[in-house]
């Protein structure tokens, strides 16, 4: 029954109205009413017609509206979940290859640290620019739905589309070759094909376990993030520790190795340091699980990016301390070199480490962002089965599957190539984030009474920040690497079309 309401003409009667769900007799589903004394000793069925239907008024108002997927999933994810969510999707193997480049750019270890810093602190201003769009939004699907309730449902499907065709799923991929190989450690003789079945196999597995709640989920991140704060850990202690002046002669100074064209060589290190630090915003995908979601959301993405920043300075500054600055820059296994320098089994202990990194990394990845594609369908803008919540289990057991079949897809039939996929699409996913950053201008005026639990530090400075340097990285992949960022644009453009199709 849906409720009771007392008739206003008598109010000794009490009239309830069965639904659909309710044995009933005459037409299926037919809505029928019924009415007894409060004492109900007495109970008589009556037919009324709506034309002679007797006003009412509710005693206890009964919510007629369609039944909610969203709420079928489970709010589980607590502050610590969350940030360790947050934390794992940042951290990868980029922190483990990527300081020989970054090294390489700017060849002064004050301008290392500065890029490492410039970077941090770019992220930074995109969590707390997200706080408030996450406050606001507590909803799964995150980024997706800032962009949908600002700019429309075309924005907020092209970036679900573009997350599903290429650049989850092809990171997906890339991931699990990664971690397969590194497992070649163990395994020297794994052929090209074995290493694919790994991959796809990881891929599935880590897939079928998040599968099963977000309860187990939250305990995996918890688990592999905190394998990946504790190897991190042990190489800055390692840093301090074993610092040798002697061996390692450190020059914080700039008199040396200050490039000519200093800012050129910031942006290029950059790169390498922003796709270190990305991906704190899969947290705001899982917003819809989370424990008091309009707090708990925004801060998750901002205590992660400040744990990311802290750990990523200090270990390379660790770098420093343990290998002399041009071996870094020509060292594609910094951490292992450093490592090894210690103890002869310290770079297969490195190894370890970043393939159970990059274990994690898959895992969140697996379980984050196919709650957009459920977002999406749960909206009515993507295929409805991708909004099915497992009746057991409270997980997108649809959309999971999904993916991992098309990730699996992209690993077999674009070996080799997915790399350059990414690639193609990776300025779109930058100019997303700058659009999903500028979204708190357009509520700040269109929504000024909305209710907002958390409000952008710095504003309007530090969203500002964000977003253009989001548009200034997206429009300089369009104008210096063309061939890549086209592509990305036709992605789009059969997008609009997919778009349009479902709609009709």
């Amino acid at each position: 029954m849906f409720g009771g309401v007392i008739l206003k003409k008598n109010p000794n009667l009490l009239l309830h109205i069965g639904g659909p769900s309710e044995p009933v007799s005459g037409a299926m589903g037919a809505p029928h009413f019924q009415y007894f004394c409060p004492d109900k000793t007495t109970r008589n069925p009556l037919t009324l017609q709506p034309s002679n239907l007797p006003t009412f008024q509710p005693s206890n108002p009964p919510t007629f509206q369609p039944p909610s997927v969203v709420s079928d999933l489970q709010k589980k994810l607590t502050l610590y979940g969350l940030t360790m969510i947050a934390v794992g999707s940042c951290i990868g193997s980029g922190i483990f290859v990527t300081p020989a480049q970054i090294a390489g750019a700017v060849p002064n270890a004050t301008l290392v640290l500065a890029v490492w810093a410039l970077g941090g602190i770019i992220a930074l201003t995109g969590a707390l620019t997200f706080s408030e769009l996450g406050g606001m939004f507590p909803k799964s699907g995150g980024v997706y739905v800032y962009l949908r309730e600002a700019y429309g449902d075309m924005v907020g499907f092209l970036y679900g589309w573009v997350i599903l065709l290429v650049v989850n799923t092809g990171a997906l991929a890339g991931l699990c070759v990664a971690f397969a190989e590194y497992l070649k450690i163990f395994f020297p003789d794994m052929s090209s094909d074995a290493k694919t079945a790994v991959a796809a196999a990881t891929m599935l597995v880590l897939t079928g376990v998040n599968i099963l709640g977000v309860s187990v989920s939250q305990g995996l991140a918890n688990v592999f993030t905190g394998l990946k704060l504790l190897a991190i850990g042990g190489i800055i202690v390692a840093g301090f520790v074993f610092f040798d002046p002697a061996t390692v002669q450190l020059d914080f100074s700039l008199r040396h190795g200050v490039p000519e064209n200093l800012t050129t060589a910031m942006l290029t290190g950059l790169i390498g340091v922003l796709f270190s630090v990305g991906g704190w915003h899969h947290a705001s995908y899982m917003a819809g699980e989370a424990v008091d979601a309009p707090r708990t959301v925004p801060r998750a993405m901002f205590f992660g990016v400040l744990i990311v920043l802290v750990m990523y300075l200090l270990v390379n500054l660790a770098y420093l301390f343990l290998l002399p600055l041009d071996v870094i820059a020509h060292t594609p296994r910094v951490a292992g070199e450093a490592m090894s320098k210690l103890a002869p089994w310290g770079g297969k202990a490195v190894a370890v480490a970043i393939a159970l990194s990059i274990f994690g990394t898959i895992s969140i990845y697996t379980m984050s962002a196919p709650r957009i594609y459920f977002a999406m369908a749960a909206d009515g803008i993507f295929f409805k089965q991708l909004a099915f919540v497992h009746p057991r289990w409270r997980t997108p057991v649809t959309a999971m599957l999904v993916q991992v079949v098309w990730a699996v897809a992209v690993l077999v039939f674009f070996r080799g190539l997915f790399d350059q996929i990414i690639t193609f699409v990776t300025f779109m996913d930058i100019l997303f984030m700058g659009l999903a950053g500028a979204a708190v201008f357009v509520f700040r005026r269109k929504r000024p009474a909305a209710v907002r639990p958390v409000h952008t530090w710095g504003y309007p400075v530090v969203p500002l920040i964000f977003v253009l340097i989001s548009a200034a990285f997206a429009l300089n992949t369009l104008l210096e690497r063309p061939q890549q960022a086209l592509p990305g644009l036709g992605l789009l453009g059969a997008g609009v079309v997919v778009f349009w199709v479902l709609k009709k």
